[in-house]
């Protein structure tokens, strides 16, 4: 995710798609922050159980951390760009359009990581037994490399009303389980 971000111009807006407790973008945040400075990053989801000590590592960042709590289609905001990690394999197509439209209305930029749909993915979900996961664990792996994209299919699926051809699309797999898919405006 950070290698796909840099790429892009530095943004004072990231809105960050079901990010739960934070702590992957922050991971993000930490590997982005020297390049670029007093960023917004707007976690949204449905519930805010982003802790006082996630806030404040943004903070020590001289990132600010604000929560948008409530359902995407409903509370998605504009940004400079829009990511989305682990979090669009939860979609059927047709809500999956829906959101990438969303998205591709509110801002310039989208980056999103997601299981990779192949059998090498899978292997690896079987394997997790190996690790000491526990059997929820070991089921929602199988289940999110079933669920997850592979090829083109996200690029099927964005906007594709004649202002296609205004965005740059990449996605790919990265070795080993990551599908990459991301739009950015020309």
């Amino acid at each position: 995710m950070a290698g796909a971000l840099a790429r892009l111009p530095v943004p004072r807006v990231v809105a960050d798609l079901g990010s739960g407790d934070g702590h992957f973008l922050l991971s993000v945040a930490k590997r982005l922050a020297r390049r670029w400075p007093r960023v917004t990053v707007l976690v949204c989801d449905q519930q805010d159980i982003v802790s006082d000590g996630t806030r404040a590592e943004f903070g020590a960042l001289g990132w600010n951390c604000e929560v948008r709590r409530g359902d995407i289609f409903d509370t998605l905001p504009d940004a400079d760009i829009i990511t989305a990690n682990l979090f669009l394999h939860h979609f059927e197509d047709n809500a999956l359009s829906r959101l990438l439209a969303l998205a591709a209305a509110r801002a310039p930029a989208f980056v999103a990581c997601e299981p990779r749909r192949n059998g090498f993915s899978l292997l690896g979900a079987r394997l997790l037994w190996a690790l000491g996961c526990n059997d929820v664990t070991r089921h929602d792996a199988v289940a999110s490399v079933c669920a997850g994209f592979n090829g083109l299919e996200l690029a099927a699926l964005w906007p594709q009303d004649g202002a296609a051809l205004r965005w740059r699309l990449e996605e790919r797999g990265i070795f080993p389980f990551t599908h990459l898919f991301a739009a950015h405006a020309l």
